[in-house]
Formats: structure tokens, C-alpha cells, sequence
């Protein structure tokens, strides 16, 4: 075998060599990096440093990459059967939201920085329902989703992982509990509507009540004003009757007068005794007889008022008063206005006598 034939033949497996070998350290020293994640870098198991996002070389063969997502990611956190303070079991389960801010500690201090930060979520969650009462656990899912925050924000930390947010999705006690639940507000609510139909009844029997008191009192002011009504009628009767009384009073006595005057006109006697008041009304009776004190069409004659003590013998005062207290009374009570009929007659003057 000629020289040249193994120098050609060492050079062609030399070539071939490099062709294949170029693709293969080209592919091992080129890493890609998403725009979304963070990778850090060994060499001969040494961490080295973080690669960003874009086109990277490493040393080929003796180098690894891990990546590290650096977007907020979504962490489940089992349903966890607890026992609450008040000894009612619950079972419960959340969702956690975290970001990863520091890969390289979060390579290099922790495993596995999803499945830690789970089991810690756990333990802390089973920790905070057992020091809460079952009424607390089912009302107070705020208070719960902080006190997770606050009891995973400190190791997480370390971890170069911050949690963004802690949601409790279920809390659900066991079956029996749920049955006395339902029991109780069943009862709650039997109460509730038997307490609004109390006070519907209560409101009804109280309107209706009410009712009959506006009844009662539109009825009594109704007979009150009849009987104000009456009385007042009764009382102007009264007086008219009295002031009747009293000009036909006069009239008789000066009728009476008149006749005892013809009789004594024929008697021998030429000296006679006459009281004051019967001269006073023949006085009168012969100035309307002729004319001088009246108008020309008078056809009757005007009447006098009588005395005090005949006033106070037939009662006129007092049914004046009464008249002036019923009137009062109306316009307070019922707001009516009947006006009076005025007196309209004048006392006159008696004439003297100057006989």
C-alpha cells in the first residue's frame, strides 16, 4: 500500500470526522434562551452563572442548563381534611399564584420550588383552620388567604420566590355537620317568617283599631255637633219666645191700662192716682197714635225692653250668655260661623209726665 493512498484515506476519515463532529459541538456550545424563562449554568457541576434570554455559548459537553420559568405560575394545593378549634372536620383546598424573582437561588437553595412550596401551603393551611371555629372558616376566607401569604411569604423568600396571591377555594364540613346546618337555618327561617306574620297581624289588628278610634270620634263630634245644633235652636227659640212674651207683655198692660182709664172716667172721683210706668206707655201709645216719634207707614207699635228685675224674673241674661257660650263653643270645635240676629230695637226714652 502506497503512502499517498494511507495519506488520503487518514485525511478523509479526518474530515468525515470533523463533519460530524462540528454539527455535534456547534449544538453543545449554542443554548437558546426564551424570553419568558431564565437558565443557570454548570460546568463540571460548578454553578457558573444565569443565561438571559437570546443566543448563548457554553463550553460544549462538560456544560448543563436548568431552566427556571419567570412568569407567575399557578401552584394546587390538595384538599387538606383539618379539624377546626370547635372539633368540627372541614376539608379545604386552595390555589396559590407565585413568580419566580431570583433563579439562582432558586437553583441553588431549594429542590424543587413548586413541590416545597405545596407541602408548605399544606401544613399552613390544616395549621390556620385548626385555630379558627367552623363559623370562622366558612365566613372569613380573607382572613384565611392572608395568614397563608403571611406564613409563606418568609420562606419563599429565600427561595428567591415571592407569592403574589393565596386563594381558598373550598371549605366544607363534613356531611353531618352540613345536615344540622341546613336544620338550623330552616329553623331560622320558620322563625323569621313566623315573626313577620306576628307583625303583620300586630300592624293589621293596630290599623284597625285605629280605625275604629277615627270612627268612634267622627261619630262622637257628629252627635256633639247635633246636640250644639239643637241646643242652639232650642236656645234662639228660647228667646224668641221671650222677646214675644215681652212686647205682648206691654201691650196688655196697656190694653189693661186703657180700660181701667174708661173706668175710672165714668167713676164721680175727680182726683186719681196713676203709676209712672202706665203714664210712660199711655205716653207713648198717644205719640204712635199721633205720629210724632215714628215713621209715616208704621202700622204697629214698638216695644219696650223690660226692667232688671223683670229681665232677671224670666231669665234673658242667662240665655244671652248661653247663646254667646254655644257660639264659642262652635266656632272652636266645628269651625261653623252662624251669625245671630241682631236687636235691632231701641230702648225709648219714657216721656214725662207733665201733667
Amino acid at each position: 500500500m502506497s503512502p499517498l493512498f494511507v495519506t488520503t484515506a487518514a485525511g478523509l476519515a479526518i474530515g468525515a470526522l470533523l463533519i460530524v463532529l462540528v454539527p455535534i459541538v456547534l449544538r453543545s456550545s449554542i443554548v437558546v434562551v426564551d424570553a419568558y424563562e431564565k437558565k443557570a449554568l454548570t460546568v463540571l457541576g460548578e454553578y457558573r452563572k444565569l443565561l438571559e434570554p437570546g443566543i448563548n455559548v457554553v463550553p460544549p459537553f462538560v456544560s448543563n442548563t436548568y431552566s427556571y420559568d419567570m412568569r407567575t405560575q399557578t401552584v394546587d394545593v390538595p384538599r387538606q381534611e383539618a379539624i377546626t378549634r370547635d372539633n368540627s372536620p372541614v376539608t379545604a383546598d386552595a390555589v396559590i399564584y407565585m413568580k419566580v424573582t431570583d433563579a439562582k437561588r432558586a437553583f441553588l437553595e431549594v429542590d424543587d420550588y413548586e413541590g416545597a412550596v405545596s407541602n408548605l401551603a399544606q401544613t399552613t393551611l390544616r395549621a390556620i383552620i385548626g385555630d379558627m371555629e367552623l363559623d370562622d372558616t366558612l365566613n372569613r376566607r380573607q382572613e384565611i388567604n392572608a395568614r397563608i401569604r403571611q406564613e409563606l411569604d418568609e420562606p419563599t423568600d429565600e427561595w428567591g420566590i415571592r407569592i403574589e396571591s393565596v386563594e381558598v377555594r373550598e371549605v366544607n364540613p363534613s356531611k353531618d355537620v352540613q345536615q344540622s346546618m341546613e336544620k338550623q337555618t330552616s329553623a331560622e327561617r320558620r322563625r323569621r317568617a313566623m315573626i313577620l306574620e306576628a307583625q303583620g297581624e300586630r300592624r293589621s289588628a293596630v290599623e284597625a283599631a285605629e280605625g275604629d278610634k277615627q270612627s268612634e270620634i267622627i261619630r262622637a263630634q257628629g252627635q256633639k255637633q247635633s246636640q250644639i245644633l239643637e241646643a242652639q235652636g232650642d236656645a234662639i227659640s228660647t228667646v224668641l219666645r221671650a222677646r214675644s212674651a215681652e212686647s205682648m207683655g206691654e201691650r196688655a198692660v196697656i190694653d189693661r191700662g186703657m180700660d181701667t182709664l174708661a173706668e175710672i172716667g165714668q167713676s164721680e172721683s175727680t182726683t186719681f192716682v196713676m203709676p209712672q210706668e202706665l203714664t210712660s206707655m199711655v205716653g207713648r201709645y198717644g205719640t204712635h197714635l199721633s205720629g210724632s216719634d215714628v215713621a209715616e207707614d208704621g202700622d204697629q207699635l214698638e216695644s219696650l225692653e223690660f226692667d232688671e228685675e223683670t229681665r232677671e224674673l224670666i231669665g234673658l241674661d242667662d240665655i244671652s250668655e248661653i247663646i254667646g257660650e254655644i257660639d264659642a263653643e262652635i266656632e272652636s270645635d266645628s269651625e261653623l260661623d252662624i251669625e245671630a240676629e241682631p236687636d235691632t230695637d231701641e230702648p225709648i226714652e219714657p216721656a214725662t209726665n207733665t201733667d
